[in-house]
């Protein structure tokens, strides 16, 4: 079975990034969409995944606005 994991946007480690750290480790295999990543924002479990980002990712100060 092919699973996909989607995450709104990793920008740091609260609650939600928490439960996407642990579906992480239950769905190693699990692709990772999300529309926004700030490097080093969030764990290694996640960091250390395949993650696929939206256009909105390539907008000036993406990092800094959002």
């Amino acid at each position: 079975m092919k699973v996909a994991l989607v995450h709104d946007w990793l920008t740091g480690m609260r609650g939600g990034e928490k439960v996407l750290e642990a579906l992480c480790e239950l769905f190693p295999n699990a692709d990772l969409y999300t529309l926004v990543h700030i490097r080093g924002s969030v764990s290694e479990i996640i960091e250390n995944r395949k993650i696929y980002t939206s256009f909105i990712q390539k907008l000036p100060d993406v990092e800094k606005n959002y």
